[in-house]
């Protein structure tokens, strides 16, 4: 019950950020790796079979609850829901990154874990693939910001319709490209 746990949407100006915690199946998944490394049709590929063959869970820490409380404890809160979705007690959790949420369970932060651990590589396409949808369906609600390509990171076209159609409800007011924007 080894449970890999990594994020996505940490940087971004719009949406929120989303967690996802895996437990490997018995079938090998070859060509997990970190999601960034991948081309969108092999995530693709590679998040139908762990949803086949894994114990997978998703975290999501919305928008509002980022501005209140800061990214950093969003994604936290976000990686703390996805490992408590799973409804399993976990004999440990491995989490990409530096740092971890503070849970009752035995966890170790490992830097670059998303490339070291299949576990956590596999969380972290999990958790891509489901950010990057929602962007999309976002995109559709709230054209203009290119969403489904930029996936709501400060792209050069995104912050000139951030200045040109005013910040959505989906955009992070603390952070400071919307913020600026915001005062003026």
């Amino acid at each position: 019950m080894i449970v890999g746990v990594d994020e996505a949407g940490r940087g971004p100006l719009a949406g929120p950020v989303v967690a996802a915690a895996v437990i490997l199946g018995e079938e090998d998944i070859e060509g997990l790796d970190d999601s960034k490394k991948l081309s969108a049709n092999r995530r693709a590929e590679l998040e139908r079979r762990i949803k086949r063959s894994c114990r997978w869970a998703i975290g999501i820490a919305e928008v509002g609850e980022i501005d209140r409380i800061n990214i950093l404890q969003a994604t936290m809160l976000a990686m703390t829901r996805a490992v408590e979705a799973l409804a399993v007690e976990p004999v440990q959790v491995l989490v990409d990154g530096n740092r971890l949420p503070a849970w009752r369970y035995p966890a170790q932060a490992v830097i670059g874990g998303d490339a070291l651990h299949p576990c956590i590589s596999a969380a972290s396409i999990i958790a891509k693939e489901h950010r990057d949808r929602l962007m999309r369906s976002y995109d559709a609600m709230h054209p203009g910001y290119g969403w489904a390509s930029n996936k709501g990171y400060g792209s050069a076209g995104h912050l000139e319709a951030l200045r040109r159609l005013g910040p959505t409800p989906l955009h992070r007011r603390s952070f400071a490209p919307v913020a600026q924007l915001e005062l003026l």
